[in-house]
Formats: C-alpha cells, structure tokens, sequence
C-alpha cells in the first residue's frame, strides 16, 4: 500500500462519543449506507453535536452501538448465542435507520410467550409557565395516569387520598390530578410516589420524552412523559 494511501485512511478516522463509549472507525464504514441516519449525519445533511474533547456525540446506548458498527463494517448481523437485548437493538437500528438491519432484526421470535401479553402505564405530567415573569413562574400543573389495568388505577386512588382534592378527573382507564400557582410543588412529591408506587406493582421504565410548546402569546407548556411495562399472563374466558 502506498504512503498516500495511509495518510489518507489516518485522515479519514471518525471517533464518536455514543452516550459516553467512545468508538473509533472509518468515515467510509459510517456512511455504508446513505439513506441511514449516520449516512447523512457525515454527508452534512443531518445536525451533529460534539463533546468536550470535539468527539462527534450521539445521545443513545453506548454499549448496543457495538453491534450497530459491526454490521456497518460487514453487512451481516453477528449477536452473542446469549443475547438478551433484541428489542433494544431494534430500537436502535430504527433510530439510525439502517434498513438492511432492520430487516435482519425484523424476522425474529416473539417477544413474549403466546400466553402473555404487555401491560401500558402512560405518565404525563404538563406544567403551563408564564412567559414573561422572572423568575419563570408556573401557572398550572397536571399529572395524568394513563393505563388499561383498572387495578392499578384503583390502587392509585385508594393509596394517594392524600392528594384527593387535586384530583380533576376520573375516566375510564385515566385518573388526573391538578394544581395550582400556589402548591405546583406538590405535583413533583405525586409524581415522585407514583414512579416509585408504579414500579413497586412490577412496572419498568420503557421510555420517556420531554415536549416544549407555546400554546398562547404568554405561556409555554412542557411536558414530560413516562411509559412503564410488565408482562402478564394470560387469563382464559
């Protein structure tokens, strides 16, 4: 290999920083597949972060990312006989859009056993803010619940009386609760409870998101939500 081939392999290394493992590889390798995210992340289509050290930064599973390079480095999907994450990695795949992965991810056993299926808890908790107050003051909070799993509900209202007089509202399959200007403060001690009453029934974190919004000329709106699952049996009619 000539001299100027080298050099130009050293000036094509990409380090990435993703959510805190730091891999190194080929510029080429990252852009395997153009139509990916990472395709058109290193085309300069697609926005890109740095960390301290000016690493590329990528805010998702560091570990799983082992996998995700593997099969940018040799289009075959290689896992561990033991390997336990699928689903994470689909998610994974699914987030940088490799299809060639996805379709290997694709065609895979069931999740769960036939006599099982998953059990939903949404969590959302929405804070209205005055725009122009400082320090930010907040308008109005509401923390609502979510799920199909009547018993938890029932659980919620018999274990949470204390906070009874802020609940707004109760439907099928959703309970809220609402606060004032005054005592938003304690919309953060429910929901705190309710994380740890929701987790305690066997329930395990999925995924969260947060979302910004300006509703009206002088108040923005963010939410956080929270999706909790467990698997449960199957009960025969």
């Amino acid at each position: 290999m000539e001299n100027g081939d080298w050099a130009h392999m050293m000036m094509d290394t990409v380090t990435l920083n993703v959510g805190g493992h730091l891999y190194t590889t080929s510029l080429s390798t990252l852009q395997r597949y153009p139509d990916s995210m990472l395709g058109a992340m290193f085309r300069g289509d697609f926005p890109t972060a740095r960390d301290a050290q000016g690493n590329y930064f990528i805010d998702r599973d560091g570990p799983l990312f082992r996998y995700i390079l593997n099969f940018l480095r040799t289009s075959k999907l290689t896992l561990p006989c033991d390997f336990k994450e699928t689903e994470l990695l689909r998610k994974e795949a699914d987030f940088y859009q490799i299809e060639p992965l996805i379709q290997c991810l694709g065609d895979t056993k069931p999740l769960y056993p036939l006599d099982t299926f998953e059990q939903v808890v949404e969590l959302s908790s929405t804070r209205k803010l005055s725009k122009y107050s400082n320090p930010v003051a907040v308008i109005i909070t509401q923390l609502t619940i979510t799920t199909k799993v009547h018993a938890l509900l029932e659980g919620i209202s018999n274990n949470f009386t204390r906070w009874n007089k802020h609940m707004m509202d109760t439907r099928d399959f959703q309970v809220s609760f609402t606060f004032g200007p005054c005592d938003y403060h304690q919309e953060v001690s429910l929901r705190v409870h309710l994380v740890e009453y929701i987790s305690k029934q066997g329930f395990t974190i999925r995924n969260t998101r947060v979302h910004h919004m300006s509703e009206r000329a002088n108040e923005n709106t963010v939410e956080h939500h929270w999706t909790f699952c467990r698997v449960a049996q199957k009960v025969e009619d």
